[in-house]
């Protein structure tokens, strides 16, 4: 038993609809739109042409960038801290001079 589709419930079909690629390519597809535009097609993919090619709309890669660094909280300036074999030195010399005054 073979069934139809309902009647008008289901959208347009177009079997030969009109696609255009930013590149220029055009080609016909069947779809539920009678024409449409797309970014990037077969012609113009770097997975299908073997070309490599950097696509960034609208600055992406430095938006990423500025709200990284944005995100990232600030860090204080840290203050040099002496060696602690340099302050027991000093300690040692600064309690040894006024006993080599006394003994004088």
């Amino acid at each position: 038993m073979a069934q139809l589709m309902k009647a008008k419930i289901h959208p347009t079909y177009y079997p030969t609809a009109q696609v255009t690629c930013s590149c220029g390519a055009a080609f016909t597809v069947g779809s539920t739109k009678a024409s449409f535009q797309v970014e990037i097609c077969s012609q113009c993919h770097p997975f299908y042409t073997g070309n490599e090619k950097v696509i960034d709309t609208a600055g992406r890669v430095e938006k990423f960038n500025r709200k990284r660094a944005a995100a990232q909280p600030k860090k204080p300036a840290k203050k040099a801290k002496a060696a602690p074999a340099a302050e027991a030195e000093e300690a040692v010399a600064a309690e040894a001079a006024p006993a080599e005054e006394t003994q004088a």
